[in-house]
């Protein structure tokens, strides 16, 4: 798993957000690096409520197996109401295998989801129904 995180911190990417020069740092600042083994599906969907609040949109990328985790994270959001997709990018990137003498290929993909008009209106919903929920409880 080693190899992986470490392939996926050496890619570069052509044109788009890379080649914008300051950008590129800003659209890092918004990536969230999906794992199907690390942390549980809800993790990711709440991190990626957070960063669309600091930032309006967030970028989910995955490889291989997580690809999976990736595609289902989006689906809630937007089934939610709450992202829209802006950008879906497929590749495949070579990983390095120390049990083998050539790189392994895995495919890879990259999603850019934006704010719904209504993010921010379900949001405060949403933290109201937690907090009325937790006072409650403490009645």
């Amino acid at each position: 798993m080693e190899e992986v995180t470490e392939a996926v911190g050496n890619i570069t990417i052509a044109g788009g957000a890379a080649g914008a020069g300051g950008d590129a740092e800003a659209h890092k600042k918004n990536r969230i690096q999906v794992s199907n083994t690390k942390k549980p599906l809800f993790f990711y969907v709440n991190l990626a409520k957070r960063y669309m609040q600091l930032h309006n949109e967030v970028e989910l990328s995955a490889l291989g197996m997580a690809i999976a985790t990736v595609v289902t994270v989006a689906e809630i959001l937007k089934n939610n109401g709450l992202a829209v997709e802006k950008k879906i990018i497929t590749s495949t990137v070579d990983v390095k295998d120390d049990s083998r003498s050539h790189p392994i290929q895995k495919a890879k993909i990259e999603m850019l989801l934006g704010k719904t008009d209504k993010f921010d209106e379900l949001m405060a919903a949403a933290t109201e129904e937690r907090e009325a929920a937790e006072a409650e409880e403490q009645s």
